[in-house]
C-alpha cells in the first residue's frame, strides 16, 4: 500500500482548519492540522511531513517567521510551504516568497483552488514521486504543448510561464476546445464558486494569455471571442 502524501495545516481559525483538512481527505492526503505556530514548529521537529500550508497570522511563532526557520534549516528547508493571509498587501507576499515560501494563497479562496495549488507545488517538488494521480499526460494545440504532470505550456519548445490562472483557464478552454463560454461560467468552473471576483478579471487573465500565447494577440489564433457570447479556444487557423 502507497504511503498516503502528508500535509500539514497551521491555521488558528479552526472552521478553516477543518475545512482544508476534510477537503484534503477527501484527495486522499493525510492532512493534520495545528493552531499555534509554537506548537507547530515542535511538531515538524518531530513527524515528516511532505507540504506545509500556512498562515501568515499565527499566536505563537507567526507564519513568516515558521518559513524562515524552516527555509534556513537544512532539515526541512526542502519541504515545500504554501502561504495563507487574509492580507492582501504586496509587501507580504513578496516576502513571503522571499524567504521560500513556493506559493501563496489570499483568503477567501476556494478549495478547488488550494488543492491546484496543492498539486502543482508537489509536482514541481517531488514530481512523479510524490504525486500518483499525475499520468504524465501532454495536450497538443496547434503550436502549444500543454504538460499536465509538469504544469507547464510551451509554445515551439518554449516555456510560456504562465501563472498558476492562466494555466488552469488556457487547460479548462482547451479541454473543452470550440465551446463558447460566458465569463461567469468561466468564474465559476476556473476561479470556484467562493471566489468573489469581477467578471472583468476573466477579460483581463485573457488578454494576458493572449499576449504570451498568441503570435499577434490584437489578431488571435487560438483564444477567440464570440460576440456577445464569450470566449473559446479554437485550432482552426492556428497552424
Amino acid at each position: 500500500m502507497e504511503k498516503k502524501i502528508s500535509v500539514l495545516v497551521v491555521e488558528d481559525e479552526p472552521d478553516i482548519n477543518e475545512l482544508i483538512r476534510y477537503n484534503l481527505e477527501q484527495e486522499g492526503y493525510n492532512a493534520h492540522g495545528e493552531f499555534n505556530g509554537t506548537d507547530a514548529v515542535e511538531l515538524i521537529k518531530k513527524e515528516a511531513f511532505d507540504l506545509i500550508i500556512l498562515d501568515l497570522m499565527l499566536p505563537g511563532m507567526n507564519g513568516l517567521d515558521i518559513c524562515k526557520y524552516l527555509k534556513g534549516n537544512s532539515t526541512f528547508s526542502d519541504i515545500p510551504v504554501i502561504m495563507v493571509t487574509a492580507k492582501e498587501e504586496e509587501i507580504d507576499r513578496v516576502l513571503g516568497l522571499e524567504l521560500g515560501a513556493d506559493d501563496y494563497l489570499t483568503k477567501p479562496f476556494s478549495p478547488r483552488e488550494l488543492l491546484a495549488r496543492i498539486k502543482a507545488v508537489l509536482r514541481r517538488t517531488y514530481g512523479n514521486k510524490k504525486e500518483e494521480k499525475n499520468d504524465g499526460e501532454v495536450l497538443v494545440a496547434g503550436k502549444l504543448e500543454i504538460d499536465i504532470d509538469r504544469v507547464m505550456v510551451k509554445k515551439e519548445g518554449v516555456d510560456l510561464n504562465l501563472s498558476s490562472r492562466e494555466y488552469n483557464l488556457l487547460l479548462y478552454l482547451v479541454q473543452n476546445k470550440g465551446k463558447v463560454y460566458k465569463r461567469d461560467l468561466l468564474l465559476d468552473r476556473v476561479w470556484g464558486d467562493t471566489v468573489f471576483v469581477e467578471p472583468r478579471t476573466v477579460d483581463v487573465h485573457i488578454r494576458r494569455l493572449r499576449e504570451k500565447v498568441e503570435d499577434t494577440p490584437a489578431n488571435p489564433q487560438y483564444i477567440l471571442t464570440k460576440r456577445g457570447a464569450g470566449y473559446y479556444f479554437s485550432e482552426e487557423n492556428s497552424e
